[in-house]
């Protein structure tokens, strides 16, 4: 079994690397198929499905505002991908994931209708979910994966001191408006401060950039072939626990709630269903984490 391990451990840094001189060979062909800008940020007006998430972006931040009750149940992202355990350390980076690793999560999306339909007018969207920032936390330099790809940011809750809350990207410094919509590439080098006593929370989606026929044919075989590697096999197979986590967090308190209301005398506090579940499920990443 410790061979298995080291061989799977060996393999999964061979690809990585040969997947990184790919990625940067790949970079200047596509940046040439590029029907828009090669800049680090872009104007969102060019960008005509990006204005409906301005135009309701309160019903939006309605939608997080309720998954937020059960925050403790939304998953850290170096929970949901090990390969961002560089960036995402000690829970303070969490991702309501919408659309990820090839999938749309069902269920997730229920908790987020209006979120989800203005998210399926997005031509070829690749992921989304809500970011959420903890206070005085710093998501270190790093780059994308592909130039094929553009993200937009989308400012739900920004800190009252919004300079203090921003990301570089490339030479570029820019803040979120509560919302407004960021669009950038995300393969130039990029990192996110919040040095505030606030969380930040923005929806992040990305879709695919417009390009000539060549770059949008390379583009999707390289997807493809990513999505055999560890890199999106691994996330996807969690994603479906992690939904189940927070659903059954929220049935629980929705439970709880109920209960409450029928009793005439009022009973000891319990601790909230979703600390409850969290932990259960922490424990349990825990014993397959040591079995493996």
């Amino acid at each position: 079994m410790l061979q298995a391990a080291n061989f799977r451990a060996r393999r999964r840094k061979l690809v990585k690397k040969t997947g990184k001189r790919l990625i940067r060979r790949l970079r200047g062909f596509l940046a040439g198929q590029s029907l828009v800008s090669n800049d680090p940020v872009l104007d969102p007006a060019g960008f005509s499905f990006v204005q409906p998430f301005e135009d309701h972006w309160q019903e939006i931040r309605g939608e997080v505002l309720e998954i937020l009750r059960h925050k403790d149940c939304v998953p850290a992202f170096e929970d949901v991908s090990t390969d961002q355990m560089k960036i995402a350390r000690d829970r303070q980076w969490r991702t309501f994931i919408l659309f990820g690793f090839g999938s749309k999560l069902q269920k997730n999306c229920r908790h987020a209708p209006r979120t989800t339909a203005l998210l399926e007018q997005v031509p070829k969207l690749q992921t989304a979910w809500f970011s959420i920032l903890e206070p005085g936390y710093h998501i270190t330099a790093h780059r994308g994966v592909t130039k094929g790809i553009l993200r937009c940011h989308l400012g739900l809750i920004v800190p009252d001191r919004r300079e203090d809350c921003w990301m570089r990207v490339d030479d570029q410094v820019c803040v979120w408006q509560p919302g407004k919509a960021l669009v950038f590439d995300d393969t130039y080098e990029h990192e996110v401060l919040n040095d505030t006593p606030q969380e930040r929370v923005v929806l992040l989606f990305d879709f695919e950039r417009p390009m000539r026929f060549w770059g949008r044919l390379v583009n999707r075989l390289f997807i493809q072939g990513l999505k055999l590697t560890a890199y999106y096999r691994e996330p996807k197979a969690r994603l479906k626990g992690f939904e189940e986590q927070f659903e059954a967090a929220t049935r629980g308190a929705d439970r709880l709630l109920e209960s409450m209301g029928e009793e005439a005398t009022p009973n000891p506090p319990l601790p909230r269903a979703e600390e409850r579940i969290a932990q259960t499920w922490r424990d349990r990443r825990a014993r397959l984490d040591e079995a493996g």
